[in-house]
């Protein structure tokens, strides 16, 4: 939770940049962070995909309550003998693996595979998390018992690029609707920017003024669930042109909560106060 945003206001956001490189390239990643239970204690496991001039890559870290890594993987850049294999950590009385075969994924224009893959987390032979299609594949390769990896999405961190639309795919909560996700947002040039925020198609959020509303947060509600969207376009409109808008949709049970101020209160909102998902969005404009 390192890189998520750091300062949270009462009336607006102040969102932290984790990124101060300027090269676009090399910020393509996704990041997926799933709380989970190892040796009965919580921990959160990061899954990264990335992708540069270098190749794709990927990264699993686990750490525990108090965000001290356990264990982490790193595969980059992918090599032929790399997109199919597996790591252990620990002795022979409390063993954790990570295994993972990308050999016959497929991607589409982002670093996340979208099909025939699978990354696996067992400790002690109990599946800790599975994500992919393969879940057969997985769990004959990892010897894994029953019961399935209870393991909870709560935060995905992407990297968005685009002139004026910038899009992505989100599910905010458990087996509900992945929907459609756009920002359309034009500064370059206009003295009276605006910025729209539409799901499948349908504007949910306009923000007019935005040379005076550079950050702010609004709530939506998406699935009938209330959704609290947080925005921070000061780069785009004063900062460097090759700066980037940080945008944050947080699904929670109550609209009147203290948001949390630092990144370890997410996971602890989380559990506390019912703070289900979060979304980052660090979006970048294409030259």
């Amino acid at each position: 939770m390192r890189d998520f945003p750091s300062c949270f206001g009462e009336n607006g956001v102040q969102v932290a940049d984790s990124s101060s490189s300027s090269n676009k390239t090399a910020q393509n990643l996704v990041a997926c962070l799933y709380q989970a239970q190892l040796s009965g204690h919580s921990c959160i496991i990061t899954v990264t995909w990335s992708k540069s001039l270098m190749g794709q890559a990927l990264s699993v870290a686990i750490d525990d309550a108090t965000n001290q890594c356990i264990c982490k993987v790193d595969i980059k850049p992918w090599l032929f003998s790399k997109r199919k294999g597996s790591k252990s950590f620990g002795g022979d009385n409390a063993k954790a693996d990570i295994y993972w075969d990308l050999s016959a994924a497929k991607f589409g224009s982002g670093p996340e595979p979208l099909e025939n893959f699978y990354v696996a987390v067992t400790f002690d032979f109990e599946m800790v998390l599975l994500i992919g299609d393969l879940t057969k594949e997985a769990y004959r390769k990892t010897n894994a018992c029953p019961p399935p990896s209870n393991a909870v999405f709560i935060a995905k961190r992407e990297h968005v690029f685009g002139k004026k639309l910038y899009c992505t795919k989100a599910q905010f909560c458990d087996n509900g609707q992945v929907h459609d996700i756009i920002i359309d947002c034009e500064t370059l040039g206009l003295k009276d920017p605006c910025l729209e925020i539409r799901i499948d198609k349908k504007r949910v959020m306009q923000v007019k003024r935005l040379s005076w509303k550079f950050r702010g947060n609004q709530t939506i509600v998406v699935d009938g669930l209330p959704v609290e969207v947080f925005w921070d376009v000061h780069n785009w409109l004063f900062g460097m042109p090759t700066g980037n808008a940080v945008f944050m949709f947080q699904t929670c049970l109550s609209t009147n909560k203290l948001l949390p101020v630092s990144c370890s209160q997410v996971i602890r909102e989380s559990q506390l106060q019912g703070l289900a998902f979060s979304l980052i969005l660090h979006a970048w404009r294409n030259e």
